[in-house]
């Protein structure tokens, strides 16, 4: 995504069952213990650590047999508390977990509960949910950015007033990375709408890409 080529976001995949493979040398798609957890979580945030600029990772436990406490609380939990403000990793990347079966969800929902986080995870129908300590007010508001995909930063505070909803809660989400606001538009996107726009834009002989448009879902009304 950019803006008159001052601005660009990049999207890359990270394979947790490959990680797995590698960090530890495990024969199996087996994500337990809290060493093993660390050492794919560390993993993860080196390969983020190597995007020169902001950047949404889509992070896909599908090949991931088991998972434990421990593991979710190293590769989820402690993974997005070091992508916050003032985290230890950065905070210009944006995580979408992809690939989760039933499972996953209990530890997830534990170490999420544990850390008052949250976490946007790609669903079964394709689109996205929001994971975590999720109050009515601020689900409500995810979900109107989910199911709209993107909103203008114009017309935000009377999209955001004719529904009801607090610019209040609409910080604590893109402060916790689960809605991506653009830097000098102001337009918010849901990641989920983010990461198909990223997918799906053209690239041009110098492998830089056109800034995404609107999908056809209704953003405005």
């Amino acid at each position: 995504m950019s803006d008159s080529g001052d601005f660009q976001l990049d999207a890359f995949a990270v394979d947790v069952r490959a990680l797995l493979s590698t960090t530890v040398a495990s024969l199996y798609s087996h994500l337990i213990t809290r060493p093993t957890g660390r050492a794919v979580r560390m993993a993860i945030e080196s390969q983020i650590e190597e995007i020169p600029g902001p950047a949404i990772s889509m992070v896909d436990f599908s090949s991931v047999a088991v998972l434990d406490y421990s593991c979710a609380d190293e590769v989820v939990a402690k993974l997005l508390l070091g992508l916050r403000d003032g985290g230890s990793v950065r905070s210009d990347v944006y995580v979408y977990f992809r690939g989760l079966q039933s499972f996953h969800r209990e530890p997830i929902e534990a170490v999420l509960e544990r850390h008052a986080l949250y976490a946007v995870v790609e669903a079964d129908s394709g689109g996205a949910e929001l994971m975590g300590p999720v109050s009515e007010p601020v689900g409500s508001l995810w979900t109107a950015v989910e199911e709209a995909g993107q909103v203008p930063g114009p017309r935000l505070e009377g999209w955001l007033r004719g529904r009801g909803l607090r610019s209040a809660d609409l910080e604590r989400l893109v402060a916790s990375r689960s809605l991506f606001r653009h830097p000098f538009r102001g337009d918010i996107y849901a990641l989920s709408e983010l990461s198909g726009l990223l997918a799906a834009r053209p690239e041009d002989s110098s492998g830089s890409q056109d800034s995404p448009e609107p999908n056809g879902r209704d953003h405005t009304s």
